[in-house]
């Protein structure tokens, strides 16, 4: 790394001499940010439950066909990736704080009308005003939070943020086990309504209020997150004209690590991981299990647990080997799903007769009582490697990013 790169690096907001500011604010402006990822996460958790609810709705009930199921999960990533570019749009030129307040609006504009929906083609809609939020959300949250948080508490607030995603989908699974899909869309309005509340309440961050020549709006940012605007240096000499440009590729620097980091992610998506969130509930229905819902909150636990730990064990254990782990293990599930599907297919005794919650001491009534816990436990490791992937590729991300405004979020 040359001493630009090194400059390049530095927080534009940094304290002398290694004081640490004691603000709590900071932690509340943070949640607020976060509840975006929450948002996010129950979004993609929301087609799991609803799908076997809409797909076993009797007519004059609105109900789905396999097509429009397919087209009700997977609409999502579509709205996503447009949120994703309109988020890098909003927030250089909107703000990160107002870039969260407008991601709030269409979370919950589709979620309203999937409440609403009288047809098939509301549903998709809902479902694309979700994803073009989730797209929003999952960009400007870690880098409001990251500019926000003074550098002895960035790495544990940037770890928060995909824990939210899982923890949001886990959400989504619990709910969805008790409540019907039309009220499972009315909770999915309640967290980016307290987002739209809160954020109202909290500041723009400094950096950004820095780059747009406003220092006393800065100073008094600091003042109420961090408690204190004394004693802090003053930004370097065009340090808020950092930014990424094409001619940058030319350099092995650059082009490696974005090389690397696109395939990563691209590779991570192939997984499957998304699918598997998307349709939880009618994969262990299709799996033959008496009780899907349960199977899929179980799912949901062990993604939160493993992304805890992931996010732990990180830097002791190190990106690479995880990576390469998370690799073997969601090979190794997926083997096993794959041949506990052929083991029990056109059996007249299957898993759909089976107590996912018998004891283990008792004696199985048939093979595929047993089966039911291979099932569970190949996609429990699949989820387990996943989520170690998905924390290291998050960290990752700081690659792409050179201006790096979440760099020190992600990566602690």
């Amino acid at each position: 790394m040359t001493p630009g790169d090194q400059e390049e690096t530095q927080p534009l907001l940094r304290p002398p001499g290694g004081s640490a500011p004691r603000g709590r604010r900071v932690f509340l402006a943070a949640f607020a940010a976060a509840l975006g990822p929450l948002s996010f996460g129950f979004a993609l958790g929301y087609s799991s439950p609803a799908i076997p609810s809409l797909r076993r709705a009797a007519p004059p009930a609105l109900r789905l066909d396999d097509a429009a199921a397919s087209w009700f999960g997977a609409i999502v990533t579509l709205g996503a990736a447009a949120g994703g570019v309109l988020g890098g749009w909003l927030v250089d030129r909107a703000g990160r704080k107002l870039s969260l307040l407008l991601c709030a609006v269409p979370f919950v504009a589709g979620f309203t009308v999937i409440t609403a929906a009288q047809n098939v083609w509301m549903l998709l809609g809902g479902r694309l005003l979700t994803g073009l939020a989730c797209g929003i959300a999952s960009l400007v949250a870690p880098v409001y939070i990251s500019e926000i948080a003074y550098p002895e508490v960035r790495g544990l607030l940037g770890s928060c943020v995909q824990l939210m995603v899982v923890i949001g989908i886990l959400l989504a699974y619990l709910a969805g086990w008790v409540l019907k899909w039309r009220w499972l869309a009315v909770l999915g309005c309640v967290p980016p309504s307290f987002m739209l509340l809160l954020m109202c309440c909290m500041p723009e961050t400094p950096r950004f209020l820095l780059t747009q020549h406003k220092r006393q709006e800065a100073m008094a940012a600091m003042q109420f997150l961090w408690g204190s605007e004394q004693g802090w240096e003053e930004p370097p000499v065009g340090a808020e004209h950092q930014g990424f440009h094409l001619a940058q590729l030319r350099h092995p620097g650059v082009y490696k690590p974005f090389i690397i980091g696109i395939s990563l992610m691209a590779f991570q998506q192939l997984s499957g991981i998304n699918a598997v969130m998307f349709y939880a509930e009618t994969i262990f229905e299709e799996a033959k299990f008496k009780d899907s819902s349960l199977a899929s909150v179980i799912v949901g636990i062990i993604q939160v647990l493993f992304t805890a730990v992931a996010a732990l064990v990180m830097d002791r254990a190190g990106r690479r080997l995880l990576l390469a782990l998370s690799g073997v293990v969601m090979v190794f599930s997926t083997s096993a799903f794959g041949a506990y599907f052929k083991l029990t297919q056109g059996g007249p005794s299957n898993s759909s007769h089976v107590d996912l919650l018998a004891p283990v001491s008792m004696e199985p009534a048939s093979g595929s009582v047993g089966l039911a816990w291979l099932a569970v436990g190949s996609m429990c490791l699949f989820i387990a490697g996943g989520a170690q992937a998905l924390r290291c590729l998050l960290a990752g991300r700081c690659l792409l990013h050179l201006q790096c405004p979440f760099h020190s979020g992600l990566c602690p």
